[in-house]
């Protein structure tokens, strides 16, 4: 993991409003929600005992800069003390996901690279040993930049019919070019784990990888107020067998990942801060194996307000709010294991999904079924609150 915690926080620190929650120990025994101050960790608990309560406010952005707080330490001691190994088994504090109660949501094939990589995994039927061959004849089939393509769009729906003339049709095409977008319930409220904790993996998945990704926190009303780093843990054989199996492909202990911290958009971080970020991703193995790449926001298909408006509105409500995973265009395939083969997870990987103005996610590769398991939901939570006066 990385060693220097600044390296975890935005670049710029001293200007950025950052909202997160923690773990504390006895007496409290539970949750808290954090700001952070100059690099200061105050807990705000008292004035906002859920982050879904802070983002619904008007005054959201003020509230995180001077509401009266419990100083509980520095923050870069905070990150450090989460990298420990068993820091997230005995620590008095650990960082947790910095959202609560918000519904879990995901946008998939939003990027041209991962809409093919996910025609790949259907025509692989979940066999990585056929990606190769399939994705150079798909190069060949499609013969122009997909990045390029509104969608949607005439040209798109152009695409559509000749694809469907030669056979090649998806349902991934559908929702890569066609007019609606793919958004899932990636994970359910309470169950994101945070920076420093351990990802899983579901035992028989022998395809998978990392889904490095901006993701928004939505309001209530329907409005982002700030934004996160996510991984999407992937299941590329599981999901590659059948589309029907999206939900045991996606939802798993530990198979949601978000944090460190929500910067709330205020004059220095806006939605075209979103827009124009670049994502990188790195791997690094207990077996020596090092995989590095970008991603750069600009090339999104789908615009983020889109992606919100196509989540929420009249059709449908979030009274709580919810976290938008607006998706990822980086699907490794530099071979691991055997020529031919690409790239999946070995345990004990270490992944860092960074950006400059977020900081980084750090997580440790692991089995669903071996991590911690998840038992603080929605009534614990609540029931926790209501025993310290909070609600």
């Amino acid at each position: 993991m990385p060693l220097d915690p600044a390296s975890c926080l935005p670049s710029d620190l001293g200007r950025a409003l950052l909202v997160g929650r923690l773990w504390r120990g006895s007496p409290h025994n539970g949750p808290a929600v954090v700001v952070i101050r100059n690099g200061q960790v105050f807990d705000i608990t008292a004035s906002a005992p859920t982050t879904s309560d802070l983002f619904d406010r008007d005054d959201a952005a003020a509230v995180a800069r001077s509401v009266p707080g419990e100083l509980l330490g520095d923050a870069h001691a905070l990150l450090q003390a989460a990298m420990q190994p068993q820091a997230q088994e005995h620590a008095v504090a650990r960082l947790l996901a910095p959202c609560d109660v918000q519904a879990i949501k995901a946008c998939g094939v939003t990027f041209a690279v991962s809409l093919l990589e996910r025609v790949i995994e259907e025509q692989a039927g979940g066999d990585a040993g056929r990606a190769a061959d399939i994705r150079a004849s798909l190069h060949d089939l499609i013969g122009t930049d997909l990045a390029k393509i509104k969608p949607g769009s005439a040209a798109a729906m152009r695409l559509k019919e000749e694809l469907k003339r030669r056979g090649a049709w998806s349902q991934y095409m559908e929702v890569g070019i066609g007019e609606d977008a793919e958004v899932f319930t990636k994970s359910q409220p309470m169950s994101a784990v945070g920076f420093g904790a351990e990802v899983g993996l579901y035992p028989t998945s022998a395809w998978n990888n990392p889904e490095p990704e901006v993701v928004l926190a939505v309001n209530a009303a329907g409005r982002a107020v700030g934004a996160t780093l996510g991984n999407d843990v992937n299941l590329r054989d599981i999901e590659g067998r059948s589309a029907l199996l999206l939900g045991k492909a996606k939802d798993n202990n530990g198979s949601c990942a978000i944090g460190p911290f929500v910067r709330l958009f205020d004059d220095d971080f806006t939605l075209d801060t979103v827009r124009e970020a670049s994502v990188s991703l790195l791997i690094e193995g207990e077996d020596g194996f090092v995989l590095e790449g970008v991603s750069h926001m600009r090339e999104i298909s789908r615009d983020p307000l889109d992606l919100v408006s196509q989540t929420c509105g009249s059709h449908h409500q979030y009274p709580d709010g919810f976290m938008l995973f607006l998706g990822t265009m980086f699907s490794p395939i530099k071979d691991r294991d055997t020529a031919g083969g690409g790239f999946t997870h070995h345990l004990g990987d270490v992944v860092t999904i960074a950006t400059p103005a977020l900081g980084a996610l750090v997580n440790t590769v692991r089995l669903s079924t071996e991590i911690a398991p998840w038992r603080f939901g929605v009534r614990a939570l609540y029931r926790n609150l209501a025993a310290r006066g909070l609600i």
